[in-house]
């Protein structure tokens, strides 16, 4: 329970957190998960030359990643129900801790995709749990608003960050420091989680094996299936068959779920208009943030020929907007109508991504970068943080991981679909533009993958204003 007027945890009587640590613990655990998103891609040319990487194999160091992460998100989240919180946060913590290490030692390619994979499965179970601790250490109304305005800014921020600080280690030290990094961050993070989270959750130990590998599976082929869409065209015989085998195993799950005694995902819990509906705009949200912080980069690197350092140094007004953003929705929240700040979020960063379609070969950071990031990254840190704390709102503590791992696993999914499909239209609309400028030719490809992301953004704005539940309207109403 709490303590009146203290927000501090207690257990028959006894303090055993504070909320300070607990909020410390989960924006640290985050941060790493976000980072490490980011973090390499600057020093992949390093570490293609220095550990012999095939150019068709590099990709891999972010793909090993990334794979891993999304295919186990639902199950990661449902972990920490079952077997404890600071179980899994402790050993999720060691485990990133341990594939940082290896993977700053990795003499061979294989060593290096295999410790990056180590540390998607460690990140599959950090993401889900740094919020649900959230969830079940702050009550529902201002405490939980203010750790989720942190959480969110986080979330959002630290992926330029990645950019940044891959950019600095790369430039400074070495492409090592890039995995090395987080063993700092793992060993502040340990001491906090031990003091701080509690070991709640763990009602059940039985784990729905059948959906888990049914879940794991169809999450895993459908990323695979998005990041191989780099390699072979959508209307590829290998892609249709790869996502058509994730559909079928997506069915599958879901009739295993139907008839399970004891489900992975309780299938019921999308009766909630506010669980399916967040989850829906998480799915759009991430496709929007992924595939523009993306372009975003590739347009400062390939275009404005900015080098790893600088490309990092220009994210920070990025940085500071979701900061802002977040902040203020953690303040209107509970305050404002939510279809107004969801939506408004939504349409603020749908406006700023459109900006970014207007970006040129002539443009200049000042002219033409900075306007569209701070209004691009305010308005999506509104539109998470407010969207976040409508998914997890009135969830009960025994169901806290799986609406998060539901929300992570939806925002990752978003942003691999976002990314391989606009990441194939920039492709396209380069190879086919009119004129015999490379440069030129890029910049036409970018600034189409940009408003097309915008309108989705748009559009899910329109979603929000017309799908969020007004004030007072029960949960699970129809719209």
């Amino acid at each position: 329970m709490t303590e009146a007027g203290t927000g501090s945890l207690t257990e028959g009587g006894r303090r055993v957190a504070r909320p300070g640590r607990v909020l410390a613990t989960v924006c640290l655990c985050q941060l790493m998960v976000v980072l490490d998103i980011s973090v390499v891609n600057v020093a992949l040319p390093e570490i293609g030359q220095d550990l012999g990487f095939a150019l068709s194999e590099l990709s891999w160091v972010v793909n090993a990643y990334t794979l891993v992460f999304g295919g186990l998100l639902l199950l990661g989240g449902r972990i920490a129900d079952l077997f404890g919180h600071r179980r899994a946060v402790i050993a999720g913590l060691l485990l990133f801790g341990v594939a940082s290490l290896l993977g700053g030692f990795a003499q061979t390619p294989g060593q290096l995709v295999a410790a990056r994979a180590g540390q998607g499965l460690a990140a599959a179970v950090l993401a889900p749990i740094s919020l649900t601790v959230i969830m079940v250490t702050f009550e529902e109304g201002a405490p939980r608003r203010r750790a989720l305005g942190s959480w969110s800014m986080v979330a959002i921020s630290g992926g330029a960050l990645g950019v940044l600080l891959g950019g600095v280690l790369t430039d400074l030290l070495d492409w090592r420091w890039v995995m090395f990094v987080n063993v700092p961050l793992v060993a502040l993070a340990l001491p906090l989680a031990l003091a701080s989270v509690r070991n709640g959750g763990g009602g059940s130990q039985r784990l729905d094996l059948g959906g888990a590998l049914l879940g794991t599976a169809a999450m895993t082929v459908l990323v695979f299936g998005l990041l191989e869409t780099e390699k072979h065209p959508w209307d590829s015989l290998r892609t249709l068959g790869t996502l058509g085998a994730a559909s079928v195993l997506a069915v599958g799950f879901v009739l295993w779920e139907r008839r399970s005694a004891a489900p992975l995902v309780r299938l019921s819990v999308f009766a909630t208009r506010t669980v399916w509906l967040a989850n829906l705009l998480a799915l759009l949200v991430g496709a929007a943030t992924v595939a523009g912080f993306y372009f975003a980069s590739l347009f400062l690197q390939h275009v404005l020929d900015y080098g790893p350092l600088a490309a990092g140094v220009a994210f920070l007004p990025f940085c500071g907007g979701a900061v802002l953003g977040s902040f203020a929705a953690s303040r209107l929240v509970g305050r404002v109508d939510g279809r107004l700040l969801i939506g408004g979020g939504l349409a603020m960063g749908g406006v700023g991504l459109l900006w970014f379609g207007s970006l040129s070969p002539e443009s200049t950071f000042l002219s033409g970068f900075l306007g569209p990031s701070l209004v691009a990254s305010v308005g999506i840190g509104l539109s998470l943080m407010a969207n976040t704390a409508m998914g997890t709102s009135g969830v009960a503590s025994g169901e806290a991981g799986l609406v998060s791992g539901l929300l992570n696993a939806s925002r990752q999914c978003g942003g691999s679909i976002g990314l391989a499909a606009l990441s194939t239209l920039a492709v396209t609309v380069t190879g086919n533009a009119s004129t015999a400028d490379p440069t030129a030719a890029l910049a036409a490809g970018y600034a189409r993958a940009f408003l097309v992301v915008g309108t989705c953004a748009l559009a899910a704005a329109l979603l929000a204003v017309c799908l969020v539940p007004r004030p007072g309207a029960s949960e699970t109403e129809k719209p």
